[in-house]
């Protein structure tokens, strides 16, 4: 399935779209200056508004602290409840409704792969608001662990 994906980080908006998908746009509020570590500049829900063909959509970005799950990202669209979180340095876990489909991976540049479970059949929709969260907010995740060592590295002269 081809999907296209324009995302400028810098005005804070993110256009997934492609042949028999769903439009999904993700804009940050005008006038808000891009934050340096996540690709859509904000984690911040109050400043995102989500759209899928022209429809509001419920965004929640947790605020990504120490742990991986603080990482992730739920949208509402169309009554189904999909969320996107962290399963290692570099990749994410999209499910619907609980149901795993998938793992993406983008490193926040406006590419994003997908790797379907076996069995699930991801529907235009799953593509495309999956691909829009992992291109919004990047996937992966350093564990909790790994990132408390980095911190204590840091005090130690």
């Amino acid at each position: 399935m081809y999907i296209q994906i324009h995302l400028d980080g810098t005005a804070g908006t993110l256009r997934v779209s492609g042949h028999g998908l769903p439009t999904v746009e993700l804009l940050r509020a005008p006038g808000t200056r891009p934050d340096t570590h996540t690709p859509i500049g904000t984690r911040k829900a109050a400043l995102l508004a989500l759209t899928v063909d022209g429809e509001p959509a419920t965004l929640t970005a947790a605020r990504g602290r120490l742990l991986r799950r603080s990482y992730r990202v739920d949208a509402v669209v169309g009554g189904h409840r999909y969320r996107l979180v962290p399963s290692s340095h570099v990749d994410s876990r999209l499910t619907r409704d609980g149901r795993k489909l998938g793992t993406l991976e983008s490193e926040g540049d406006g590419r994003v792969d997908a790797d379907w479970e076996p069995g699930a059949t991801p529907t235009p929709l799953d593509h495309a608001v999956g691909t829009a969260l992992a291109a919004a907010f990047g996937t992966g995740a350093a564990p909790w662990w790994e990132t408390v060592g980095d911190i204590v590295a840091e005090l130690i002269p």
